[in-house]
This record gives structure tokens, C-alpha cells and sequence, in this order.
């Protein structure tokens, strides 16, 4: 069939996996029961041997358009022609668990002009393609199995053996009538099931397209850019593994941040910076349900502590703490894009930011959330202490590059925020701290990155003490509060990387770059598009900048729209955006979301301003 662009999928889910949807109608990537299980379906890490389950018209030359149902996750793949036109809804209860499997995806086919004939075709292949499984056909049905997963595959419509572990479907519906597929997990001896009625899957689906639009309506924002702050949302709340409340960075492995390269990563856990920054996000908005179950998560990890005292940067979604990184060899990867990884060895590094992000999403959870208790606040004063302990060590970055350590500027940035929440917090709560100690080491990193951190020949910071290189990270000081947004030297470094590569600068066309790979700090060969998070990043900075210079709120207003035009067709983003605009990296990222949600709702407040008169807005924590 060949690769799709990754830009061309949308996804379902049910907060334990998701799906990806191609526009071709054809299910490329399902990991089965959980985000991080072994895959069933993943063509599109190897489109011969990886798996797939499309449904598609046999006719070609038809127009293919997708787009969720209003205020929900279920997706609609439309299909166009002279002939017709079809559309194929896919979706996963969310509310009801059938009584013989966990965890469903529901494909409902239908033709609502003319006729047509359409061929399904579900072909599974287990644990990544490594295991072997049997195929037990029915006229309506098949149970799927290997050594350590059932699937049982039941339609409305007669299904054959393909004689190759898999099951095929052709049939032709006229306008009106509807076909529906059923995949399903299924607990050993459990018969693979009847084909589904018409009215409970009506019933299902209703009762999908109400839990999304219930939940939905809880949001607050009611800015600019509602639509993609909704779909963000939307997006944020897919990645949530329900039975813990952590969120993982995507849902997806090895998706290539260069095509053909090696920069293929298993993003399917959670981070602990991620979890801070979505945990804000999530508060902006006002889900405080998922605010406060993921708050949950974060304090099991802060009691789960190495021997030294410091925390893993990334967790299991159960929680767990070995990821072993390895090569599925067999795998071809993503157009060509080898290793596909599976595990994630950065789980091992040294990121001394992670401390600051932890503390600034406590702080703001403990003031505008749930005050925290007593045996949290005494793990986190455990953390501080070795914070001041070891904030002057070089580490691997929020890049995790592995190209060795270094003394990065963000990593001691956030050092200084974890400090300094801490402060706050321990003041507001009244809790017993070593105040004198937490203050005076963290003035001593705020003099230190000032002094080593800043390049007197760039005019900028730069992204570890002694090199001149730009990071786009720098981006987050006015951010955490660390620099005024107005200061000279913040301004001089806004400007510093907002200048095209070829001039130094780190900003293509309003798009941002993370740093430049060239300068060999990551260890890793080969280029990387630009880095979406970064780019919300940008305009953040120019938003609080703007507060006394009118133009560049104006640049804001016109990279954040420009931004906009770079989702795909259902609004959503992978990690970066490649040289012609198509993305790149694993897809779609819970950063880059939480990032427009950001970006967005600062945006709105600082315009809001500029029409009432009413100074501060624009830089004002909430």
C-alpha cells in the first residue's frame, strides 16, 4: 500500500490506547489493551509485516476527507466520488465495557448517496510483528491469538480466511445501509462474539458522543482560538491512561524526526516535565478531575525515589520504572527510518530540570487545586535538599542528548524554579523548610547562569555555559518568571534566536527550531525539522515582551496563526514540521498541545488587555 504522511492519520481512544485512522480508512498503529502494550496493528513502522486493518470503497480515484464528530474524539472518514459517497465512523466506548471484552474499536461503514462496493481486510500481527497467531473464522466473526493476547473481529458482514492469518470482506451497500465491525480483546476461552446489533451500536455510539461533549463542556476558555484549544484538549484528555491519571508524551514509537535517520524514539511513557507542564495545562482549562488524578501520579513517584534521593525524568503510565530501550531489527521502520525502538534508554539520564517542573505544577496545583499534604511536602523537601546538592552537576538536558553532559542553562533555569517554589510554597503553607539554605543556593544559581550562562559576544544566553550556541528553551525564562519578559538581556536573546538560521538565528518562517543540530551536542547523525513546541514557545515569549512593545504582540498574533495553518486536517500536531511542512516525529505530541494551550490562552489575555487598557495581563501567572 506505502506509507502514508503521518500528518494523514487521526486518532481514537478510550484513555488506555488509541488508534491511529489513516484517511485511506486503514487502522496503521494499535497497541492492545495499554498505549505501551505490544502492538497488533503497525504498518506504519513496517508497511509489508506490521499489521493493519483497512476498510476503504474498491473503487479509486475518489476525494478522502476526515473530521471528528463536533466536540469529540470519534472520527469520520468520508469518501467521495461520482458514484457516492461513504464514510466510515471509528470510535472506542469510553462509559461501557462490553461484558466479553475490556476494550473495543468500533467500525460503523455506511453509504449515505448512491452505491458502493467496499473490501475490508484485517490482518493482525502481535508483539510487534514477532509472534505467531492463529486465525479462527466464522462466517461472521474470528478469533484472533497468540501466546499472549485474544482479539475476536465480528461484522455484520461475512468474513473469509485470507489463508495468511487474516480476514478479508467484500460487499456493496446503497444508500442507507450501514456494515458494522467489531474488534475486541477477549479474555482467555471467551467465544470471539456475535455480530453487534444496529441499535446497540447506535446506543454505543450515543453514549460516546455524550461522554466526550459532557466532558468538554467543563472547559473555561472561551478565547480566539476555541476550536484548537477544544481539540487540544480533546487530545490531552486520549493520552490519559485512566487507571492512573499520567498522560504519555504520544502514542506512538519510532516515528522518524528525520526521515531515513536514526532519531526514532519510544515516546509512549510519561515524563515528569511533561506531566508538570500538561498538568497546568489542564488547570488553565479547568479539568480539575484530571489535574488532581495525575497530581496523584506525580506524588506516587515523589515516594518511589532512587537510593541517591533523585527521580527518574520518565515513568511506565502504571508507573513502573524499567524502560529497556531495544531494536525490532525486523522492523523496517517508517519509510526506511531505522531503529525502531521499543523502551526508551533516557530513562537512565540525568535531567536536572525535571525538578523545577515537578515543583512549579505542585506549587500552582497546591494554590489553585488541592492543598497538598503534609507527607508530599516532606518528600519534596527531600528533593530540594538534593537539589542544592547537586544543581551545579552537568547533566544530559531537556533535550536528552547523548552526546555527553553538559552545564545547560534550562537545566540550571529550572533548578532556580525548583528552588524557588519551593520557597513560595513552604511560606504560603507555613511548612517547616531550610529556608536559608534553599535561598541562598538558589541566588547563587540565578548569579551563576547571568554570568556563564549569558554570551557577551552573541548577546544572548545560550544553551550551556562556554559554547554559543541558541536553544530555543532560553524561550522559557520570562516564562517561569526566571527574567522579566522586558529585561534588556531577555529581549536581546528573543531577538538573538528570532532571526533565520542562515543569520544565526533559530526561526524559519515563524517556525522554530530547538538548536542546531550541527553543532554535534545530541550525538546523534542526520538533521530534524522544526520543533512545534518551541514555536508556542516563541510566541509566548513575544506575547509577555509585548507588554511594552505593541509589535511584537502584533509577531505573536501572526506566528501563532501561522502555526494554526500547520496542524493537519483535524487540528492535530506531531513533535516537529518538517522542511515542506509535513510532520515529523511521533504523533500526535501531548507537549506541542499543551504548548498552543498555553500559548493560546496568554495570548488571548494579553490582547484582552490591550482592548480594556488594563496593564498586567499580558504577564500575570493566571
Amino acid at each position: 500500500m506505502g506509507y502514508q504522511p503521518i500528518e494523514n492519520y487521526g486518532i481514537i481512544g478510550d484513555m488506555h490506547t488509541v488508534a491511529l485512522v489513516g484517511m485511506n480508512g486503514s487502522i496503521d498503529w494499535l497497541c492492545f489493551p495499554n498505549f505501551d502494550s505490544p502492538s497488533v496493528f503497525a504498518a506504519l513502522l513496517d508497511d509489508k509485516k506490521g499489521g493493519r486493518f483497512q476498510i476503504a470503497p474498491t473503487p479509486g480515484g475518489m476525494t478522502l476527507k476526515q473530521l471528528y464528530w463536533p466536540d469529540t474524539n470519534v472520527l469520520v472518514t468520508r469518501f467521495l466520488a461520482q458514484a457516492g459517497v461513504a464514510e466510515i465512523i471509528d470510535y472506542m466506548p469510553v462509559e461501557q465495557r462490553p461484558s466479553q471484552g475490556e476494550h473495543q474499536v468500533i467500525r460503523r461503514v455506511q453509504v449515505v448517496r448512491g452505491s458502493m462496493p467496499f473490501r475490508a481486510a484485517c490482518s493482525p500481527a502481535f508483539n510487534y510483528a514477532r509472534d505467531p497467531h492463529k486465525a479462527h473464522a466464522l462466517p461472521q466473526g474470528v478469533c484472533f491469538e497468540s501466546a499472549t493476547l485474544r482479539l475476536g473481529l465480528s461484522a455484520t458482514v461475512p468474513l473469509r480466511d485470507d489463508g495468511q492469518g487474516g480476514v478479508t470482506a467484500e460487499f456493496t451497500l446503497d444508500e442507507g445501509q450501514s456494515a458494522i465491525f467489531v474488534l475486541q480483546t477477549l479474555p482467555a476461552g471467551a467465544p470471539c462474539g456475535s455480530p453487534i446489533k444496529e441499535k446497540e451500536e447506535a446506543q454505543l455510539f450515543e453514549r460516546t458522543v455524550n461522554y466526550w461533549r459532557r466532558w468538554l463542556s467543563q472547559c473555561r476558555y472561551r478565547g480566539r482560538w476555541r476550536e484548537m484549544v477544544y481539540r487540544s484538549a480533546l487530545v490531552l484528555k486520549l493520552l490519559t491512561f485512566h487507571p492512573t491519571g499520567a498522560i504519555v508524551a504520544a502514542p506512538t514509537c519510532s516515528l522518524p524526526e528525520s526521515i531515513g535517520g536514526g532519531r526514532n524514539w519510544d515516546y509512549r511513557y510519561t515524563w515528569i516535565r511533561d506531566a508538570a507542564f500538561a498538568l497546568y495545562a489542564l488547570m488553565r482549562l479547568g479539568f480539575n478531575e484530571e489535574a488532581a488524578k495525575f497530581m496523584q501520579w506525580l506524588e506516587a513517584r515523589c515516594h518511589e525515589r532512587r537510593p541517591d534521593g533523585s527521580l527518574q525524568i520518565m515513568y511506565g503510565i502504571d508507573g513502573r520504572h524499567e524502560l529497556n530501550e531495544v531494536s525490532l531489527d525486523h522492523l523496517e521502520g517508517y519509510r526506511g527510518s531505522r531503529p525502531v525502538r521499543v523502551g526508551n534508554a533516557a530513562s537512565n539520564q540525568l535531567q536536572m530540570d525535571i525538578y523545577g517542573e515537578l515543583m512549579d505544577s505542585v506549587y500552582l496545583y497546591n494554590k489553585y487545586g488541592s492543598p497538598i499534604s503534609y507527607e508530599l511536602w516532606k518528600e519534596l523537601r527531600e528533593l530540594l535538599n538534593w537539589v542544592c546538592e547537586n544543581w551545579h552537576r552537568p547533566d544530559d538536558g531537556i533535550w536528552e542528548v547523548r552526546g555527553g553532559r553538559q552545564h545547560f542553562v534550562y537545566s540550571k533555569v529550572m533548578c532556580w524554579v525548583a528552588l524557588d517554589r519551593g520557597l513560595r510554597l513552604a511560606d504560603k503553607r507555613s511548612f517547616p523548610a531550610d529556608r536559608d539554605r534553599w535561598l541562598k543556593n538558589r541566588d547563587a544559581i540565578y548569579e551563576e547562569v547571568l554570568c556563564k550562562g549569558w554570551n557577551a559576544t552573541r548577546q544572548s544566553f545560550v544553551q550551556y555555559y562556554g559554547c554559543n550556541c541558541l536553544d530555543a528553551s532560553s524561550l522559557i525564562m520570562p516564562l517561569v518568571f526566571f527574567m522579566s519578559p522586558t529585561d534588556p538581556r531577555m529581549l536581546k536573546t528573543l531577538d538573538a534566536i528570532n532571526r533565520p538560521p542562515d543569520q544565526g538565528g533559530l526561526v524559519s518562517n515563524g517556525l522554530a527550531y530547538r538548536y542546531h543540530p550541527e553543532t554535534g551536542i545530541d550525538g546523534l547523525n542526520g538533521a530534524e525539522g522544526t520543533f512545534n513546541m518551541c514555536t508556542f514557545w516563541l510566541v509566548e515569549a513575544l506575547t509577555r515582551a509585548g507588554r511594552v512593545d505593541r509589535r511584537r504582540l502584533d509577531q505573536a498574533v501572526l506566528v501563532f496563526d501561522k502555526m494554526l495553518g500547520y496542524a493537519n486536517h483535524l487540528g492535530l500536531y506531531a513533535e516537529e514540521t518538517g522542511p515542506c511542512a509535513e510532520a515529523l516525529g511521533n504523533f500526535p505530541q501531548a507537549f506541542t498541545h499543551v504548548a498552543l494551550i498555553s500559548a493560546a490562552f496568554n495570548l488571548d489575555r494579553a490582547l484582552n488587555s490591550e482592548e480594556t487598557g488594563w496593564p498586567g495581563l499580558a504577564v500575570a501567572p493566571w
